[in-house]
């Protein structure tokens, strides 16, 4: 099974959110579906199923590898880098 080569990398605590939702969705004036935070830096952007897909968008912009749903009630992690959950 293919493991995240990155999660052992991350910033502990974890970085404080940017906001409560993601500014890229407000700035263009659409609605995100589900957010997603970034472990690196804590970018909040809007996940695939969202129409400009801005935490996508935020991984291929810096690099950063793993993000974490910013959902109530959930707690996974993905790796974009290595395509798995973490």
């Amino acid at each position: 099974m293919k493991q995240c080569t990155h999660a052992d990398a991350l910033p502990h605590p974890e970085p404080e959110p940017s906001g409560e939702t993601c500014p890229e969705c407000l700035a263009q004036g659409t609605d995100p579906v589900q957010l997603r935070l970034c472990l690196i830096c804590g970018h909040v952007g809007c996940c695939d199923s969202s129409p400009r897909q801005h935490a996508t968008a935020h991984y291929k912009e810096t690099g950063h590898p793993v993000m974490r749903t910013f959902e109530p009630g959930e707690s996974w992690r993905w790796c974009f880098v290595d395509h798995v959950l973490v």
